[in-house]
Order: C-alpha cells, then sequence, then structure tokens
C-alpha cells in the first residue's frame, strides 16, 4: 500500500489544491518500508489526480481540499483522509496506528 501525504513545511499542507509537495510511503505490515518526496507541479484537478495514480497512491491524507479535486481522486480508488493538520511524520504515525487497530 502507498500513502501519500501533502507537505508544507514539514506539516501537512493546509490544502491540497495549492500543494507542491507529497511524501509518499510504501506501507507493509503496518510499517513504512520506504519513503520519497514527489513534487506535485501539476495543477488541475484531474491531472492531480492521476498523477496520484500514477504514483501508485491507495490514500491520500491532506488537509482541506476542494470538492472537485476530492471527487477526481476518489474516482480513481484513492481513499481520502482530509482536514487532516500536524507534524507530517506524527499524521503518518497516527494513521499507522489507527490502520493497525481497525485491521487487527
Amino acid at each position: 500500500m502507498h500513502v501519500a501525504l501533502t507537505v508544507w513545511e514539514g506539516r501537512i499542507s493546509p490544502l491540497f489544491d495549492a500543494t507542491r509537495m507529497l511524501l509518499v510511503a510504501g506501507i507493509k505490515d503496518c510499517k513504512v518500508t520506504e519513503s520519497h518526496y514527489e513534487l506535485l507541479e501539476c495543477d488541475s484537478a484531474l491531472s492531480r489526480a492521476e498523477r496520484l495514480n500514477d504514483l501508485g497512491v491507495d490514500v491520500l491524507i491532506c488537509g482541506g481540499i476542494s470538492e472537485a479535486f476530492a471527487n477526481l481522486i476518489e474516482a480513481k480508488g484513492i481513499k481520502l483522509i482530509p482536514f487532516s493538520s500536524g507534524d507530517v511524520d506524527e499524521v503518518l504515525d497516527d494513521y499507522l496506528k489507527e490502520y493497525r487497530d481497525v485491521n487487527a
């Protein structure tokens, strides 16, 4: 599974529509197996949804997001967790803890 988080100065970016950076983490057995940053230079809702799909993203964790962007991302089969905030590493750790509890 691949989880992408929007990043701005080490924190979750406040608005997906304007973010330029993603942290993409590979997850196996509720642990991060690899992670890397990806530039998100495209602007349109469709191109951003396609870019996430091309990166193999299964889950997107972000701050605010407009309805048009959210609809296209979910149409690609990507689970959306919007309105998140805080330090990127802490948000990812919290997601993994919750994922582990739900799938235990």
